[in-house]
């Protein structure tokens, strides 16, 4: 299906994510609204010990107005590439390092209307960042928990993990640990 773009109208543009709203033609002649929040991407880090233990954050997240369980992420900047992006958030939200990165798969969050594609990395052979954690104003309040993988998979049937990149990233971290 092709849609012909008329028109676009950005409507804002924001540190996040901007809003764009599009007047599209559809094949037929019918006319609709697109409304998109555009948004750079970003990476995840499913890191893991060698005795299956995972480094889990819990922040505050303020749209929901609640601590939850997710896996270290963060958004990249302007033409940063996606491992690159990994590195840096691992160690400023976690104060580790790894020797050892390899990509799982990459995910678009809400594709109805958000751009946003989340790239999934495993790190491994992980240790600790000679400066520690540096984190921003925001995440102050964010904890680092290491936990059993299947502990973590429990977590995820109770739903007191409830992150989509999360549970993304658990299972298919999972599914390739049981490969090897």
């Amino acid at each position: 299906m092709e849609l012909k773009l008329l028109k676009r109208n950005i409507i804002y543009n924001g540190k996040v994510f901007n809003v764009i709203v599009d007047d599209v033609e559809y094949e037929s002649g019918n006319y609709l609204i697109r409304e998109v929040a555009e948004h750079s991407g970003g990476a995840v880090i499913f890191a893991v010990f060698p005795d299956e233990k995972i480094i889990l954050i819990r922040q505050h997240r303020y749209p929901i107005n609640k601590f939850i369980y997710e896996l270290p992420a963060g958004k990249l900047n302007p033409n940063e590439d996606p491992l690159d992006c990994a590195k840096r958030e691992f160690e400023e939200e976690t104060g580790y390092k790894a020797n050892k990165w390899q990509k799982l798969t990459a995910i678009y969050t809400t594709p109805g209307f958000c751009s946003e594609q989340l790239h999934i990395y495993m790190a491994q052979d992980l240790y600790p960042a000679e400066n520690g954690r540096n984190l921003e104003e925001g995440e102050l309040t964010m904890t680092v928990e290491i936990l059993p993988l299947e502990k973590v998979i429990e977590m995820i049937k109770n739903q007191e993990i409830v992150d989509g990149k999360t549970i993304s990233g658990v299972m298919v971290g999972k599914m390739r640990l049981e490969k090897k």
